[in-house]
């Protein structure tokens, strides 16, 4: 579905970034694979390198960094695609509602939805430059669509950070301005939107979310490839500023 294409993903040495990756090479596209640390990605995609060699790319990116994204955009002549798997955040991420402070909240705001607004800025800039068609896709959640069900973490030591569901709603609604902003048929900007993606989480949570599914539970980063290169695809070219949800009806 992708033959000819090239595609960037972000974050692409991550739990879903990596499956993505592969996924996408699969379909015969052409990969710029970008993370904070070339060997990390050398050692995770050592079977890959060697079955495209000339397919795939490893790319050291900061989303963070400003002055590092736009070089690195001013470099790239011409992509079919874009992918954020990114998920950048501070050591006070995941705190208790009540103990997070007004800096950490701020904090974890400006790295992820801030990197992810800079990611689609620069999409942008880099299709009104090269004006061909271009999709870009961005790992919404769940919890950028519904309030949390906070009695599934009971017996945990986790919780559902309130970082993330004000950076994750939030991302749904940059992806309508910025594609309603360019206003060009050739120009998409999407989203996923998982349930929980298994991480080896405690069992009694595994349980519990599960029992709200209809008999999947946590998802695999396998589950969600193929929506992203349905998106990525011709297939979609008319689908833009749209939220697709992978939940097995969690939210149902």
């Amino acid at each position: 579905m992708l033959t000819g294409q090239t595609i960037l993903i972000t974050g692409a040495g991550g739990l879903l970034g990596s499956q993505v990756t592969a996924a996408i090479l699969a379909q015969g596209a052409k990969v710029i694979a970008a993370d904070l640390s070339v060997a990390a990605m050398k050692t995770k995609f050592t079977e890959l390198i060697e079955a495209h060699l000339d397919s795939l790319s490893l790319v050291a990116l900061d989303v963070t960094n400003e002055v590092d994204v736009k070089q690195f955009f001013l470099k790239q002549n011409e992509l079919s695609g874009a992918v954020n798997c990114t998920y950048p955040r501070n050591a006070q991420y995941g705190t208790a509602f009540l103990d997070v402070s007004l800096d950490s909240f701020n904090e974890n705001i400006s790295l992820h939805l801030g990197s992810s607004f800079l990611f689609m800025q620069q999409c942008a800039a880099l299709f009104t430059r090269q004006k061909t068609p271009m999709s870009v896709v961005n790992v919404s959640s769940i919890y950028g669509v519904v309030a949390p069900q906070f009695a599934l973490y009971e017996g945990t030591s986790m919780t559902m950070p309130i970082e993330y569901a004000a950076i994750k709603s939030a991302l749904l609604h940059l992806n309508k301005y910025v594609a309603a902003f360019v206003k060009d048929s050739r120009f998409r900007v999407n989203s996923i939107s998982p349930g929980g993606i298994f991480d080896h989480q405690p069992n009694p949570f595994l349980e519990a979310y599960r029992q709200s599914t209809h008999g999947h539970g946590m998802l695999s980063p396998s589950d969600l490839t193929g929506s992203i290169i349905f998106l990525l695809s011709q297939q979609s070219q008319y689908v833009t500023g749209q939220n697709i949800i992978i939940d097995d009806g969690f939210t149902l």
